[in-house]
């Protein structure tokens, strides 16, 4: 055991480095005062009023949200049928959908949402479709609709996957028992599947909400530059504005919002475990 114990000891100074002291540097700036120097700071709250009084950074918080929210329900509508449908399938057939799924993650989200660029813009591929038909083209560039597709193709397999776990380990002698005692394949799958597919579906919330909420690189290519959402604006205080202590006060309030997510979808979940178990019981 403690051989074991000695093999984590890298990786536990490289989560010291990496993760623990920079957000602890992320804390200190954001309750100081302007200034990048670490001696000459002194406790305020001033950054956190600034934000919560300025309607503009409100209203960037409120959009970041909802096409957070927006983004996680496509995902699910889109993909809880395709992990049902891979679940569904031959053992040999699942691990083709899922190399189908999983492979364009293989490629830089970089590069795939530069790829929507061509696709969307007005001389790309859906409206040069629209003009072969004779159809009136529109602008897909630089819009929320463009934002939004972006964060599905991005983050959808995480749902997919997370959801096709769920599915893929469930016991499928539940609903030989239901069809035994005479239930339709609706009742099998409202009463039996879809409770038991729940934590996938919860797991793949987190991993599709808390992303998306903190996105700025898609937002910036398929948004445009004067499309912010509270990602841009972080990156904007730290790269740009040299605002340090600003945008770690921003940081801080988006990791106390995705804490709180987290929280609640932890909550969800256990509860309904727990009613899972009080009803098999």
């Amino acid at each position: 055991m403690k051989v074991f114990r000695r093999l984590a000891y890298p990786y536990i100074l490289w989560m010291s480095i990496m993760i623990v002291i920079p957000m602890l540097l992320i804390i200190l700036y954001a309750f100081s005062k302007e200034g990048n120097d670490v001696a000459t700071l002194s406790f305020t709250f001033a950054h956190f009023i600034k934000f919560f009084t300025d309607p503009a950074f409100l209203n960037t918080l409120w959009l970041s949200l909802r096409i957070a929210l927006i983004t996680t329900i496509f995902c699910i509508f889109i993909g809880y049928p395709i992990a049902y449908a891979i679940a569904q399938s031959s053992i040999k057939k699942r691990t083709f959908y899922i190399l189908l799924i999983t492979l364009p993650m293989w490629i830089n989200m970089l590069v795939r949402t530069y790829a929507w660029i061509g696709i969307l813009s007005d001389n790309g591929l859906i409206n040069q479709i629209l003009s072969f038909f004779h159809l009136p083209t529109t602008q897909l560039l630089y819009t929320d609709f463009a934002v939004i597709l972006g964060m599905i193709y991005n983050f959808l397999p995480f749902m997919i996957l997370q959801i096709y776990s769920s599915l893929a380990k469930m016991d499928k002698s539940l609903l030989e028992a239901a069809n035994d005692l005479g239930a339709n394949r609706w009742q099998r799958f409202l009463k039996i599947t879809l409770p038991l597919s729940l934590p996938g579906v919860i797991s793949g919330i987190t991993l599709v909400f808390l992303p998306s909420v903190s996105s700025f690189v898609i937002p910036k290519l398929l948004g445009g530059g004067g499309y912010l959402l509270i990602g841009n604006i972080i990156e904007t205080q730290f790269i740009t504005v040299g605002e340090w202590n600003f945008g770690s006060a921003i940081s801080m309030i988006m990791a106390m919002i995705i804490m709180l997510s987290m929280y609640v979808t932890r909550k969800f979940d256990k509860r309904n475990t727990g009613n899972k178990r009080g009803d098999l019981s």
